[in-house]
């Protein structure tokens, strides 16, 4: 029983890969296509979607995923969504995941939207970050502050 502890204590104390911190900027197109609920769900069931973007700027490339997202009275609701990005980031090629967390609470909106930790393939490895988006005049931009192990 001692044993699990004792390695946890280990890993945290041991030396950790220095990483270096990035800041990717662009736009992005996105498309939301309503997916029909199940038949007899409840009317107040979270409405599913699809997502699919395409990346431009500093991170080139496609998005593609799944969103759950319920709305009651007075402007209050959430959302979730996993998201798979394709492309390159920086010149660095490969793919990472991407989780969303969107409140609305009568309409103040909360949002954060995160790499997934481990999920990083290709040049893209040990990605870690957090994506800030905002939508303005109908165009969606985002920021990517983000680290990569460094070489």
């Amino acid at each position: 029983m001692l044993a699990p502890v004792l390695a946890a204590i280990a890993l945290s104390l041991a030396p950790q890969e220095a990483s270096v911190s990035h800041q990717a900027s662009g736009t992005f197109n996105v498309s939301i296509t309503p997916v029909a609920p199940a038949e007899g769900a409840a009317p107040d069931t979270p409405g599913r979607m699809i997502l699919s973007k395409t990346f431009h700027g500093g991170l080139t490339g496609t998005g593609e995923g799944e969103m759950l997202a319920t709305m009651g009275p007075e402007q209050s609701g959430a959302y979730v969504a996993m998201e798979r990005v394709r492309g390159s980031l920086d010149g660095r090629d490969g793919t990472f995941m991407l989780v969303h967390r969107g409140i609305m609470d009568r309409g103040a909106q909360e949002l954060l939207i995160t790499v997934v930790p481990g999920s990083g393939t290709g040049e893209l490895e040990g990605l870690t970050g957090v994506f800030h988006l905002t939508i303005a005049g109908g165009e969606h931009r985002y920021v990517l502050d983000y680290n990569l192990p460094t070489e």
